[in-house]
């Protein structure tokens, strides 16, 4: 089982950036890693992924051009860039990974809250 450790979460004002890390060990590279989030009092939800092999990237529909994904296959580590941030997307982000035998997300990090204030 991978070990995904998050960080980059915190409090940022509506309309500002904030970046968030996560680095996988503990096992080989997988075949993809992904970000999730969970609004107070709902399910966890889908934001973006990465395929390791071919670089491709998928977002949920509402964060296509201001949020972006990217990774460091060497570092084993995934990025999320959030621009023009607005005080609804205040949740849990979760880190997540694939690993190359299910191709599911098996792996999870702890969580980190990012909060936009308006």
């Amino acid at each position: 089982q991978a070990q995904l450790v998050e960080s980059g979460g915190g409090l940022v004002q509506a309309g500002g950036s904030l970046r968030l890390s996560c680095t996988a060990s503990g096992r080989a590279l997988s075949y993809m890693m992904g970000w999730f989030r969970q609004f107070p009092g709902k399910g966890r939800e889908f934001v973006a992924q990465i395929i390791w092999d071919n670089g491709v990237t998928y977002y949920e529909d509402s964060v296509k051009g201001r949020l972006t994904i990217s990774g460091d296959n060497v570092k084993k580590t995934i990025y999320l860039k959030m621009n023009s941030m607005k005080p609804e997307e205040t949740a849990v982000y979760w880190c997540a990974s694939a690993p190359r035998s299910t191709r599911g997300y098996t792996d999870w990090g702890q969580g980190t809250q990012v909060t936009v204030s308006s």
